[in-house]
């Protein structure tokens, strides 16, 4: 009972698909947020550095569109199935960006993650649920890191750009080989308490898609639209898609590929005060099932909706700061996976 643990991945992909537009511009679930917008479009030439923390706490099991309880999916098992229990992930994701503008034309922006992770899980367990089937780990690393070209000179207002970026397999990432017998990928990390925690090596092992990294070379393409709609609203729309197009986890029985990924945002923005900007965002965001042994396919897929309320802050000329939280209105999930009830992002950006 090592593998298959990972019912919360579409939550921790939803913050690393959304990363061009989000603070990890963020890893997998609930932070689907664009920062990009958030902050506003710019202009500007010259350099930009960032520093945004994502917290993203999954301690709700659901299934389709309503959460269920531990004791229904244990249910499951009890009628003979083999079901996980997901008890809780809370993901703290802490992502330094670095950008540059040669020209109003063109922005590069390179985004470091680094991955705090705590998981627990009661494994396939049977009713009565009790505290010493409960497993836990905690996953810290550096994140897959992303880098984003983006070019917004094709109208004269330079209101809409276009996106191409790439994820890079530079987090820790794995899992067990074909037989059972040895782990694959790098350092990939095993669970420290609870039950699994004591099965042999690579038995222990926390599942391939909460690992710190996917182990995949991904292509990230996007585009975006911003423009006043009256003297102190301004409105935009962004889309992004991300999918893999090399996965180092690519041997048969032992391979992993993670689901494509589409984040589209929309919002409004009031600039009455350009020193203090509310605004609030719709941010919708699918997942493809992952692919693979190592993958929890039936429990990584489905559609996440989130109002995103939140306001950008002039701290000095260079120096701008923005907060909001995002609370789900929507979720179509297969399988059972662990969701957020809300997540919340700050960050801070200095032009120099």
């Amino acid at each position: 009972m090592t593998q298959n643990l990972g019912g919360a991945s579409i939550a921790l992909l939803l913050i690393a698909s959304s990363v061009p537009t989000s603070a990890l511009a963020c890893a997998t679930c609930g932070c689907s947020l664009s920062t990009d917008a958030a902050m506003g479009y710019s202009t500007d030439t010259g350099w930009r550095a960032s520093l945004e923390y994502d917290y993203i706490n999954q301690n709700q099991l659901r299934t389709g569109s309503h959460a269920v309880s531990s004791a229904q999916v244990a249910g499951i098992n009890d009628a003979g199935g083999d079901q996980e229990v997901e008890d809780e992930t809370i993901n703290r994701y802490t992502t330094f960006g670095l950008g540059y503008s040669p020209s109003a034309d063109w922005n590069l922006r390179l985004l470091v993650p680094y991955v705090d992770r705590g998981h627990s899980t009661y494994g396939a367990a049977t009713n009565p649920i009790t505290s010493d089937q409960l497993s836990g780990s905690t996953i810290t690393g550096l994140g897959d890191i992303r880098f984003i070209t983006s070019y917004q000179g094709l109208l004269e207002q330079r209101n809409l750009g276009l996106q191409l970026g790439v994820k890079m397999p530079t987090g820790n990432y794995g899992g067990p080989n074909a037989d059972g017998t040895g782990i694959v990928g790098r350092h990939p990390t095993a669970f420290s308490s609870g039950p699994i925690s004591q099965n042999a090596s690579p038995g222990n092992l926390v599942d391939t898609s909460l690992q710190p990294g996917t182990g995949s070379t991904d292509v990230i393409v996007g585009i975006y639209y911003h423009r006043a709609i009256s003297d102190d609203f301004d409105a935009f729309v962004n889309g992004q898609f991300q999918a893999a197009v090399v996965h180092r986890l690519d041997q048969s029985g032992q391979d992993f590929r993670p689901g494509n990924t589409a984040t589209t945002s929309l919002g409004v923005r009031y600039e009455a005060h350009p020193g203090l900007v509310p605004q609030f965002q719709l941010n919708i965001f699918h997942k493809a099932a992952d692919q693979g042994a190592l993958a929890d396919n039936l429990d990584s897929a489905g559609t996440v909706a989130y109002l995103s309320p939140g306001v950008t802050v002039s701290v000095t000329g260079n120096l701008q700061a923005f907060g909001f939280v995002q609370v789900p209105i929507y979720s179509h999930l297969m399988g059972y996976q662990l969701a957020p009830r809300w997540t919340a992002s700050a960050g801070l950006s200095y032009s120099f």
